[in-house]
């Protein structure tokens, strides 16, 4: 098994002839982070995408996937639904830059939709690949693992919105042992996430959203990696001070 020196999926930017038809006021180009996107250069291996709740990470994610052929609540290319809500127009205006050959295997986890993808795959009974099992019969953190262990085969590229959110602290270290093998086995994973487990992944780009736009960092300095320390290395102390009572006025 080798792992991929160049990524199947190079960038992803504003198309420049786009600009003049984009409505700046209106989401998703008014989420600060959206807005200021001039390119992201994806890792061959793994890239992360990072920041706070209403960054923008998952609207990212879904115009990435959409502009790649994935339908928007997640699945391989050949599952293409939409049960709720409107998607982002932002696939209309991203332009993807592609490496050769091709990925032999594809996926997008999304998270919040998973139980809809679930549904849709327990109903075509189409579940070998998932390992043979109703993914209704399955916690929501089995059958994220089944998708992981089971449905993932390596020489693909892999889209995973939030994956962490089924998924308890065993199973993320599980998650990352199983990204781990699929990255020596040819694959390029993008990862929108706030697990510090799931950015520990050595060697990886991260990359923060936030309103100046998207900007690499490293681990460390990541948000994710420097309140979980704080908190466990002095959680006493952090629990006086989160939890004392307001003073009376």
């Amino acid at each position: 098994m080798t792992r991929r020196t160049k990524p199947y999926l190079i960038r992803a930017s504003i198309r420049p002839d786009d600009d003049t038809d984009v409505d700046y006021d209106t989401w998703p180009f008014s989420i600060p982070a959206v807005r200021e996107i001039e390119s992201i250069d994806f890792h061959p291996n793994v890239t992360f995408l990072v920041g706070e709740n209403g960054a923008g990470k998952s609207t990212v994610m879904e115009g990435i996937a959409v502009a790649l052929g994935f339908g928007p609540e997640g699945g391989t290319r050949n599952v293409q639904f939409q049960s709720a809500g409107a998607i982002s127009a932002l696939h209309d205006h991203l332009r993807l830059i592609r490496g050769i050959p091709k990925p032999r295997d594809e996926y997008f986890l999304r998270a919040e939709s998973f139980f809809n993808v679930a549904s849709y795959m327990d109903g075509t009974g189409y579940l070998d690949s998932y390992g043979g099992k109703s993914l209704h019969s399955q916690s929501h953190g089995e059958s994220f693992t089944a998708v992981l262990l089971n449905k993932l085969r390596g020489n693909g590229i892999y889209l995973l919105d939030e994956p962490e959110a089924a998924l308890s602290p065993n199973r993320q270290l599980a998650a990352l042992s199983a990204i781990h093998q699929l990255v020596e086995d040819h694959s390029q994973f993008i990862i929108a996430t706030h697990s510090p487990i799931l950015l520990s992944y050595p060697h990886a780009k991260i990359f923060l959203l936030d309103k100046t736009g998207v900007t690499e960092v490293a681990y460390e300095d990541t948000e994710h990696y420097a309140v979980t320390r704080d908190f466990l290395n002095h959680y006493p102390r952090r629990l006086e001070q989160l939890l004392q009572d307001e003073p009376d006025i």
